[in-house]
């Protein structure tokens, strides 16, 4: 392949990535709006809430700040004023006197549950525009993509 082609393919790969950090990040905004208004509550606070409805034994902290990729300083805040608002509990861990896990309360989890099922048709919306073929061969296309850590071709 001519220098000039390996230009031309990573100039369009690059139209790509642009493409989709606008529609991620145009997304993320929208959703950001709706959740603070139809909810009163944080895309944080509902990503801290759905890592807890997938593990229903709960997480130790340093678990739900890996799962959220995020620093446990970031989560803890949140976990913070989750449990003033009794959506989450801390619980002991059995066999460590030192480490607290996080638990979604029975309120938590019938909040999160509505406001997931609420959000799934938010994004359905947003996407409405992809027939289900596409959304199928797009999600094929983006599982293909293999990110390495280095920069070198």
């Amino acid at each position: 392949m001519s220098d000039i082609a390996v230009m031309d393919r990573d100039k369009q790969r690059l139209r790509v990535w642009l493409r989709l950090l606008k529609i991620s990040r145009q997304m993320e905004a929208e959703i950001r709006e709706r959740l603070r208004v139809e909810f009163g509550t944080t895309l944080p606070r509902f990503d801290v809430l759905a890592a807890l409805h997938r593990e229903e034994a709960g997480l130790k902290m340093s678990e739900l700040s890996a799962a959220l990729m995020v620093s446990n300083g970031n989560v803890t805040g949140i976990v913070e004023r989750l449990v003033s608002d009794g959506l989450v509990v801390r619980v002991p861990v059995s066999g460590d006197r030192r480490a607290m896990a996080v638990r979604l309360t029975d309120e938590g989890r019938r909040s999160f549950i509505e406001m997931a099922r609420v959000h799934e048709g938010w994004i359905g919306a947003m996407l409405g525009s992809l027939g289900d073929d596409d959304t199928d061969r797009l999600i094929r296309l983006l599982d293909g993509v293999a990110i390495s850590g280095g920069t070198s071709r």
